[in-house]
């Protein structure tokens, strides 16, 4: 479903690849760190997923200015 709203975004709304990617990316980030720990991974696994969400959200506020 993800992937599906990339294409949408890209082609479908004409958003540059980059700046479709910096908005779902945090979204991303923090399914993968669900599905860690839902799947029983080591809580590092867990926080790094949601660590780098982190960044990746604040580059989108940034670039959105």
């Amino acid at each position: 479903m993800i992937a599906a709203e990339l294409v949408w975004l890209i082609i479908g709304r004409e958003w540059r690849p980059v700046d479709a990617l910096l908005r779902l990316g945090p979204g991303i980030l923090m399914l993968v760190a669900l599905r860690f720990a839902l799947t029983g991974h080591d809580w590092r696994w867990v926080m790094t997923a949601l660590l780098l969400s982190f960044p990746v959200h604040l580059a989108d506020l940034m670039r959105q200015r």
